[in-house]
């Protein structure tokens, strides 16, 4: 995992979505475009389009978070740096804090999606 320091995402910064999924996948180790669809794919069931996924990388490579490698075989890997991991493990905490919210707020409510008296 190497890093690259950038100055274009603020200190605090979550992600989410394909960047989320991107960052995970990376997480495991170096992969190249065609290897990241197919894991987001099978850990997330979600297939990422080589358009979003390219755009995605693009991104998170604009923020710090990731790195083109040199090609191997006509593939290009990327990695996911120092700085990707403290926004990996940032997002994933949120996520964890909104789905308790949810979990919490959804034990209030009543089947019928009617809201219980605030105790």
């Amino acid at each position: 995992m190497k890093d690259v320091p950038r100055d274009n995402a603020e200190p605090e910064a979550t992600v989410s979505g394909a960047h989320l999924l991107l960052l995970m996948s990376l997480s495991t180790g170096d992969q190249h475009g065609h290897a990241l669809m197919k894991d987001v794919e099978r850990f997330a069931g979600v297939h990422l389009g080589p358009g979003t996924l390219y755009k995605a990388l693009g991104r998170l490579s604009d923020l710090g978070y990731v790195e083109a490698l040199p090609p191997v075989d006509r593939r290009l890997p990327y990695a996911l740096t120092s700085q990707g991991r403290v926004a990996l493990v940032r997002s994933v905490d949120h996520l964890g804090r909104v789905v308790a919210e949810g979990r919490r707020r959804l034990r209030k409510t009543r089947p019928a999606g009617r809201v219980a008296p605030a105790s």
